[in-house]
């Protein structure tokens, strides 16, 4: 299975959507709405915010490893 690299964030205050490039060595806690400036961080129970507010979990999720 071919790991994705990109994900859209949207943002739960505002709904700005961008497109970013997911770290492959690390996980994302935080992340900074460009819009509203919002620091997102992830929903309980989820290792980053590119599982919780992105349309791409991020790329240990997709390989079935733990993440962090």
């Amino acid at each position: 299975m071919e790991v994705l690299l990109k994900s859209e964030i949207t943002c739960p205050n505002c709904g700005y959507q961008k497109l970013e490039d997911m770290p492959t060595n690390a996980c994302q806690f935080f992340y900074e709405c460009e819009n509203c400036k919002m620091v997102l961080k992830p929903n309980e129970g989820d290792c980053c915010v590119y599982c919780s507010f992105g349309t791409v979990a991020c790329p240990p999720i997709q390989e079935n490893k733990s993440c962090c």
